[in-house]
């Protein structure tokens, strides 16, 4: 006994397997691994791809939710799924970890989105709902899982009739996804063509942009029509050309694609500036259209509206004289729609000119002379410096912004009479220098324009129009 005693002591010690007889022959079975490799190896194992997440843990999650809309289908039909407070934060968690490929991948393995389509289509628990939406939402960042989700008819049914729910975190989640699936080119055509056969989706978004305050809300709705619109010219006249229909429960309520658009656009002028680019540019692209067109300037409709916010928005808001010119730069995503929209509607409208107006497109086209003149640096030009300047030349959008601003001037200035010309020098908006910068970005294109503008002067204040005459060779060169 004393001898197995000493046995055990030395297989705890490692050396019982040399005994001191020397036989080469072990008498025991080999040691188990040691508990913390063990435990290393099943946490390798329960972890999905390169995370830290445990597969157990979403199984887990994802079993609870079955289960509480199976006790739930047993209950009574006209109760509201309770969901409990443990059992939505761990779903907000499985919705954080949606954003990790790894984990998107793994829940697409498993038949999440499946799992989550039931759970939307049952659920008349608001909160759950977004949850759900959410986690989608979150998997649709991956293109491959976006994919997936994208060739899910059902799925995208569901989604296009949740653009009638009345909960904004729901329209919120569910407009993101969308706009998601939407944004990959590849599958774009899917979601195109399911909205095009639900007319409801465009008296939902309508609804939404004529009556929310949601600033995130409007954002991401304004983001969903705007990349629609551009998308697909067919779905944008369809859109401008049917009426609210008889069977929308909101049609009472119900406007047009372009007051809801000028609506939501009013609500966020002075929330949300970016916002605010967006349905300019939504406005802009319906211009670009027969149909858009007759929306905005037909009897009845909206035009003269938006004509007067835009200009509020361009005199009011946008390239004001203590800004510095720079500001062209953090403004030219707005200018650009907005300057383009008015251009288009006074060409159709006529109108009439304010002063206000002829100002702020004076300063535009000053601050961006100034501006050039600012990043040349004179003779301590550098490289840097003229690797910006060819920047700003590649630049599509400030250079649409310096083209849009010039052409919509040279329409004004052919319509400018005396007395208007006469109250922009008095007042001294039209001085030596904002009128030699207006030139300069005027010419070659629009000489009949500054010839005008020439012959005017000559009659209101000829000074100003000789130094124009002088100057029209070296401004034609800048």
């Amino acid at each position: 006994m004393e001898k197995n005693d000493s046995c055990s002591e030395e297989v705890d010690g490692d050396s019982c397997g040399s005994s001191a007889t020397g036989s080469p022959e072990m008498d025991r079975n080999p040691s188990p691994p040691p508990v913390e490799d063990e435990a290393d190896a099943c946490e390798e194992a329960d972890a999905i791809g390169e995370t830290v997440y445990s597969k157990h843990w979403v199984f887990s999650t994802l079993t609870h939710l079955i289960q509480m809309m199976t006790d739930e289908k047993c209950g009574q039909s006209d109760a509201s799924v309770e969901l409990t407070d443990e059992l939505e934060e761990d779903l907000c968690k499985v919705w954080d970890m949606a954003m990790d490929k790894d984990v998107s991948v793994f829940l697409q393995e498993f038949k999440a989105p499946d799992i989550l389509l039931g759970v939307i289509a049952k659920s008349r628990n608001p909160r759950l709902t977004e949850i759900c939406v959410g986690i989608l939402g979150n998997m649709a960042c991956f293109h491959d899982t976006c994919v997936s989700l994208s060739q899910n008819s059902d799925l995208g049914a569901v989604l296009l009739l949740l653009l009638g729910d009345n909960d904004p975190p729901t329209l919120l989640e569910t407009t993101r996804l969308l706009l998601t699936c939407i944004s990959q080119p590849d599958i774009a055509h899917l979601w195109l063509d399911r909205i095009q056969q639900q007319p409801a989706v465009c008296s939902s978004l309508c609804f939404i942009m004529s009556s929310s305050t949601n600033v995130d809300l409007l954002f991401k709705v304004g983001e969903l029509v705007d990349k629609l619109f551009d998308e697909d010219e067919e779905l944008m006249k369809s859109w401008v050309s049917t009426p609210p229909s008889e069977s929308d429960p909101n049609k009472d309520a119900q406007q047009g694609i372009t007051s809801s658009l000028l609506e939501a656009a009013t609500q966020l002028r002075s929330e949300n500036p970016e916002a605010l680019e967006v349905y300019l540019h939504s406005l802009q692209l319906l211009t670009t259209i027969e149909e858009g067109m007759l929306a905005l300037v037909s009897d009845g409709a909206c035009g003269h509206a938006v004509w007067a916010f835009v200009c509020k928005v361009v005199c009011e808001d946008l390239c004001q004289p203590d800004d510095p010119p720079l500001i062209l730069q953090e403004q030219k995503a707005l200018l650009a729609p907005a300057l383009a929209l008015l251009s288009v509607l006074h060409s159709s409208l006529q109108s009439d000119i304010s002063v206000e107006l002829v100002v702020s497109i004076l300063r535009i086209l000053q601050f961006y002379v100034e501006y050039r003149q600012s990043r040349s640096g004179g003779n301590l030009e550098s490289e840097e410096n003229r690797k910006e300047e060819g920047k700003e030349e590649t630049d599509v959008q400030f250079k649409a912004l310096v083209e849009t601003t010039a052409d919509f001037l040279s329409v004004l200035i052919m319509d400018l009479n005396k007395d208007i010309l006469s109250s922009l020098v008095k007042e001294g908006h039209l001085t030596e220098k904002s009128c030699v910068s207006a030139v300069s970005t005027l010419l070659p294109q629009h000489i009949s324009a500054v010839q005008h503008l020439v012959g005017l002067l000559s009659e209101v204040e000829p000074k100003l129009a000789d130094i124009i005459k002088k100057d029209i060779s070296i401004s034609s060169r800048m």
